[in-house]
């Protein structure tokens, strides 16, 4: 039968990968590396430099696709929905066409598979559908929530409380914050439109690239800065991935 392993390559630095990882990558037939195009070629690059630093076994193929594109002009449900959709048709036909019947293919999911990312969720709705048999490894990876945790020197938890992971779109919903939040997803809006009193917020962009950039301290005092510094990279480079910790500023 045939297998997919899922891996996790961690959030930029190709140190992130794991001896797991690693033995992984070079166990799969192939490799499939998915391109979203030239205004985030960095991402496929990334991944190409990976490979070139790890992979050791010259049998291993590298098949390179376009990946579809999100349409985010209408509701976000239904925009994902029909985007997975999009991703599910591209995966079975790469696992169908590219591995022989007992052969393995590996997709490289950039930070943990099981964190904000959907690649294992489209595998499973392949699989369910029936018309395609193979086996799923998963291996996982440093999610850009312990690169934020590292790079700048703080535990994402207070003793004895519990952090939440959640979206820029769902923290608009959830405002005044109930509980310390890791904030995955924000186009920006919730970082412009919270209310900033009685936070302190830890941001980071491109984490483990030689791009990253960190900000922090008292929200209403950084806001200005984060936005700005937000707008000009993400100009420069046709692309940001940002992630940020809020927590409750609580009295002396």
């Amino acid at each position: 039968m045939r297998k997919v392993h899922v891996i996790g390559i961690g959030a930029g630095d190709p140190r992130h990968m794991t001896v797991q990882a690693i033995e992984a990558l070079n166990a799969v037939d192939a490799i499939f590396l998915l391109d979203k195009g030239e205004e985030k070629s960095d991402l496929v690059h990334i991944r190409e430099a990976i490979c070139a630093r790890f992979l050791t076994n010259p049998a291993c193929r590298r098949v390179t696709a376009a990946s579809p594109p999100r349409d985010a002009s209408g509701d976000y449900r239904a925009g994902v929905a029909a985007w997975h959709e999009e991703k599910a048709r591209l995966y079975a036909g790469l696992i169908r066409d590219e591995l022989g019947e007992d052969e393995s293919g590996a997709f490289l999911v950039w930070g943990d598979p099981a964190l904000y990312d959907s690649t294992l969720r489209i595998l499973d709705k392949i699989r369910h559908e029936g018309s395609l048999a193979f086996e799923t490894v998963v291996i996982p990876g440093i999610s850009a929530a312990q690169a934020l945790a590292a790079a700048h020197r703080i535990p994402l938890n207070r003793i004895g409380e519990p952090v939440q992971f959640t979206t820029g779109r769902q923290l608009l919903k959830s405002m005044p914050l109930a509980a310390d939040s890791v904030v995955f997803l924000d186009s920006g809006e919730a970082l412009t439109t919270i209310p900033a009193d009685g936070l302190h917020i830890w941001w980071g962009a491109y984490l483990g690239t030689e791009d990253e950039v960190l900000i922090s301290g008292r929200f209403a005092e950084v806001r200005d800065d984060i936005l700005r510094l937000r707008r000009e990279k993400r100009a420069a480079k046709g692309w940001i991935m940002d992630i940020y910790l809020l927590q409750r500023v609580r009295p002396a």
